[in-house]
Formats: structure tokens, sequence, C-alpha cells
């Protein structure tokens, strides 16, 4: 920013020394210039160092251009009505130095300002990011915890399903057995009574038979 400042203060500098001749100086230059309005040689190239090395916007450089413009006509204007006063001279000098120092600084102001305030800018928004991971992070903790308990009770109540289901086929398998075993008790009783009644029936026609052969002989 100095740098660019000191290049902006260099355009009206005369090729003379003005320590040496300040009037014919000061003539030479308001010779020059005093015809119109002051002008800034290449003023363009003045407002792309503004725009590219001091971040202002086109609009902003080509203001400080125009105060710098005004600034300098105005000196001009101020010297110009001293011409024969050798101290007026060098005061308009010097205040033109300290206007020029004043609007470096208020410059430089601006610029830290504004960097202050992109920087604040800039420490707000990783603040509120930092805040949105931390809460995202809780939130995501609280979803893996919930389903993990979700699914661990789902795991339970589903072990404790198959064992109750496995205790009751258990149950019908038993019953099962049991009723098979009864069935089988029940067969055999039956086959039993069948085995005595055929042979009862067999003792008894062979009786009957033996009867009737007796009867016959």
């Amino acid at each position: 920013m100095d740098t660019m400042l000191k290049s902006l203060c260099v355009v009206y500098k005369p090729a003379t020394n003005w320590r040496l001749n300040p009037l014919q100086s000061f003539n030479r230059v308001w010779n020059s210039s005093s015809m119109g309005p002051a002008h800034i040689n290449n003023s363009n190239h003045y407002k792309e160092l503004l725009m590219r090395e001091g971040d202002f916007t086109e609009k902003q450089a080509s203001k400080i251009l125009d105060i710098i413009r005004d600034a300098i006509q105005s000196g001009v204007v101020h010297v110009s009505k001293d011409l024969a006063k050798r101290e007026r001279l060098i005061q308009l000098t010097y205040q033109q130095r300290v206007d020029f120092a004043k609007l470096r600084d208020q410059l430089l102001t601006s610029d830290r300002n504004e960097f202050h305030n992109v920087e604040n800018e800039y420490e707000r928004v990783r603040s509120d990011l930092e805040k949105m991971r931390s809460k995202l992070k809780e939130e995501i903790t609280k979803v893996n915890a919930g389903f993990k308990l979700d699914l661990s009770l789902e795991k339970g109540r589903i072990r404790e399903e198959s064992s109750h289901h496995d205790l009751q086929i258990k149950e019908i398998d038993t019953r099962i057995d049991h009723e098979v075993s009864n069935m089988k008790t029940q067969i055999d009783s039956v086959k039993t009574q069948v085995m005595q009644w055929l042979i009862g029936v067999c003792t008894g026609t062979f009786a009957l038979v033996l009867a009737y052969i007796r009867l016959l002989s």
C-alpha cells in the first residue's frame, strides 16, 4: 500500500529540484497544469494497482483517484495564489505532503479495518462450523447409540421368542411321544384281547368239533 501511494505521489513531482529554485519549479508545474484540471498520468494503471494490491473495488479505486486528483488540484490552486512567497510555497508543499500522509493513513486504516472485519467474520464462521460439527457429531452418536440399543433389544426379543418356540417344540415332541406311547400300549392291549378272543373261539370250536365227533361215534 505504501509503495502504491508513493507511486501516486510522484506523478506531480517536477523534474527540477524544489530546494534549488522552488518558484521556477512551481512555475513550470503551474504553466503545464493551470490550463485545465489536475490529471494523473496513466490513471488506469493506478486504478488497477489499487484494485489488485489494495483489494479495492473499481468504484473505490476511482474514488481514491478522484480524491487524490482533487487534493492535487486543491494544492495547485492554493499554491498559485501566493507564487511570490517562498515560505507559503514551502508550507503548502508541506501541507500537501501532510494531506497525502493523512490519506495514506486513512487508506491503511480502512484496509486494516476491512481486514479485521474479514478476519472476525472468518472466525465467526469457523466457530459456527465447529459448533455445527460438534452438534452433528453428537446427533450421530445419539442415533448410533439408539440404533445399537434397538438392535440389542430386538436381538434379545428374537432370542427370547426363539427360546419360547424351542420350549413349545419340546413340549409338543414330548406330548407326541406320550401319545405314541399310549397308542402303542392300547394297540398291544387290543392285540392281547384279540389273541385271547381268537384262542377262546378256537378252543370253543375245537370243543364243539370233538363233541360232534363223539355224538357221531
